[in-house]
């Protein structure tokens, strides 16, 4: 009996070879017009860092990271044909595995630096198990860049038109109805999961990430200008970002000894600054 899994799989695998060509060509107004700005700003930095990708597809973001001066870049993806295309490109600093996402055992614990999931969570099942995963396999104070369907726009609904056939305002109804949703891409169809935003975001806290910011991506004159298809995210946010960070430390277990001694030393000396110089410090305040 085929599961959730062999079905993504399945859906993935027929759309490869029209997701390949687009992605070679480079003219994808989602990801190249509208998701690669904040997500490349999200994910900083990455000169000399150590990168997973979960749900890499053709290995494209992974790519812009190695060209942006990550020291290494691993992407994992379900579909064979994906992970094969995304090999045709690989230099000596990035690698690609077919595995799935939400089981890293693979992986040792506290490996690398960044992690992102470029629209991948919608897609999984059991996105919480990515989550904890993820969460393991990161350093401490290490980041998590999560590009996800928006909440509000991957509940039940759509454009409401006129009879002029006029987008007015989006539909938003069964919003709590969590769950599957079918929809139709390059012409195959497919299924995703619709979850609330406080679902996503209790479950990033509960694993242990601190949440340091939240993008609903838009666009500007230049990308309109070159991706006129667009126009729609100046009035509604399609897809959202979510900037974690593992926390460095999650229980009092986890704290270094000689890090609690050396702030504790820290905070007598100040006080022993105080109490000799009190008399000068009162004087300059008056």
């Amino acid at each position: 009996m085929a599961t959730r899994r062999d079905e993504l799989r399945r859906q993935w695998t027929e759309l490869a070879p029209a997701w390949i060509k687009e992605a070679r060509v480079g003219r994808n107004p989602t990801r190249n017009g509208l998701l690669d700005p904040p997500m490349l700003e999200a994910c900083g930095d990455v000169e000399g860092l150590s990168v997973l990708d979960c749900g890499c597809g053709e290995g494209r973001f992974c790519r812009l990271l190695v060209e942006r001066g990550a020291r290494y870049a691993l992407g994992l993806d379900l579909c064979e044909s994906m992970i094969e295309a995304a090999r045709e490109l690989q230099s000596v600093r990035d690698e690609y595995r077919v595995a799935d996402v939400q089981d890293l055992a693979f992986i040792e614990s506290e490996t690398f630096d960044l992690a992102v999931s470029y629209l991948n969570q919608c897609d999984l099942p059991e996105f919480e198990t990515n989550n904890r995963e993820v969460f393991r396999v990161l350093r401490k104070a290490g980041r998590f860049v999560v590009a996800n369907l928006h909440p509000m726009r991957s509940a039940a609904g759509g454009w409401y038109r006129d009879a002029k056939g006029v987008k007015q305002h989006v539909i938003l109804d069964n919003y709590f109805d969590e769950g599957e949703r079918s929809w139709e891409m390059m012409g195959v169809r497919f299924t995703n999961f619709h979850r609330t935003l406080s679902t996503y975001i209790r479950s990033f806290i509960e694993v242990g990430f601190l949440l340091e910011g939240i993008v609903e991506p838009t666009v500007g004159p230049e990308q309109l200008a070159e991706y006129r298809e667009l126009d729609d995210e100046l009035r509604v946010p399609n897809f959202i970002i979510y900037k974690l960070r593992k926390l460095e430390y999650r229980t009092v277990d986890d704290i270094d000894e000689s890090v609690v001694l050396e702030f504790l030393s820290q905070a007598l000396a100040r006080l022993h600054y105080f109490k000799d110089n009190w008399k000068a410090i009162q004087a300059r305040s008056n």
